[in-house]
């Protein structure tokens, strides 16, 4: 009975200190994860973060991002590829001999470093060519996942961000736009963060709602938009012989995209199209409010 106890007891402590499985979808990610135990101290033979030995931490922080690897440093030198100092990425196992062979172990993070569980100071970040101890004990890297590079985020404009950046810049607010009353949404009550700015932009007739009265604040602008946006709210002028593909004469948007083009606010994508249904990127928004500016200026 008593073995028995102790059989459940043994098993419940190995599930207890096993690491949340979680799929680490960049390098970075792994990074993340290592980064979560610093401080950690460094116990021979520890496993958990009740204390790390070298290649307890790095099999630990592995496992926890979805990745196998085995025990000790000896055998983690063996798995993967091995991959040269000068083409070291984020994630790949660093290797030191610091006792004969492979015997420390941590993981690389790009720019020079390495994350690992030290002796003397537990789970911390070192330079890799650190002149005093580790650089003339670095023996090798390790490779053993190929992480897919971390997708750049891309912030594109919403119709509310829009509003705000041209009421700043116009210097509009309702009663430099319009006598009458000013227009309301019930989407965009006076609690909204944008709600000066987007009733001073719909005032000044430089949007306007959807049909059922709406404005739709979260919403994406898109490049077509965007063009009639600037052309009324800088009042530009002009034609162009640059033709855009995908916005013909009969397109809604044609006029307003063929004035951007004249007042050098955009030449499009460069393969002949404008991108005339695309949203258009936050940072590419703010590019063609300065050019913009800078034509309207010019003008007057």
């Amino acid at each position: 009975m008593k073995r028995f106890v102790y059989s459940v007891l043994a098993s419940f402590l190995l599930i207890m200190s096993a690491p949340a499985m979680a799929n680490a979808s960049s390098a970075d990610d792994l990074i993340n994860i290592g980064k979560k135990y610093m401080g950690t101290k460094y116990v021979w033979g520890g496993t958990t973060p009740r204390g790390f030995d070298c290649s307890g931490y790095t099999q630990y922080v592995f496992r926890e991002a979805g990745v196998s690897i085995p025990r000790t440093t000896w055998t983690q030198y063996t798995t993967g590829k091995a991959v040269s100092k000068s083409q070291l990425k984020t994630g790949d196992l660093v290797f030191f001999n610091t006792a004969g062979g492979p015997s420390h172990v941590g993981i690389y993070i790009q720019g020079g470093k390495f994350i690992h569980a030290s002796t003397s100071q537990g789970v911390t970040i070192t330079p890799l060519n650190d002149p005093y101890y580790w650089g003339k004990r670095y023996l090798g890297a390790r490779r053993v996942k190929d992480f897919a590079p971390k997708q750049p985020v891309i912030e594109y404009a919403s119709r509310a961000q829009v509003a705000e950046i041209l009421a700043n810049d116009l210097n509009l607010n309702v009663t430099t736009t319009s006598g009458e009353q000013a227009p309301s949404f019930p989407d965009v009550p006076t609690s909204h963060p944008q709600h000066k700015a987007i009733t001073a932009v719909a005032a000044a007739g430089i949007f306007s709602g959807a049909s059922d009265g709406t404005f739709n604040p979260n919403q994406n602008l898109t490049r077509g938009q965007l063009a009639k946006v600037l052309v009324e709210a800088y009042g530009l002028q002009g034609k162009s012989d640059l033709y855009f593909n995908d916005v013909p004469t009969t397109n809604w948007a044609h006029r307003y995209v063929n004035t951007l083009a004249a007042n050098n606010v955009t030449l499009g994508y460069g393969n002949g199209k404008f991108g005339v249904n695309d949203n258009i990127k936050l940072k590419d928004f703010k590019t063609f409010v300065e050019r913009a500016k800078a034509s309207a200026t010019n003008v007057q």
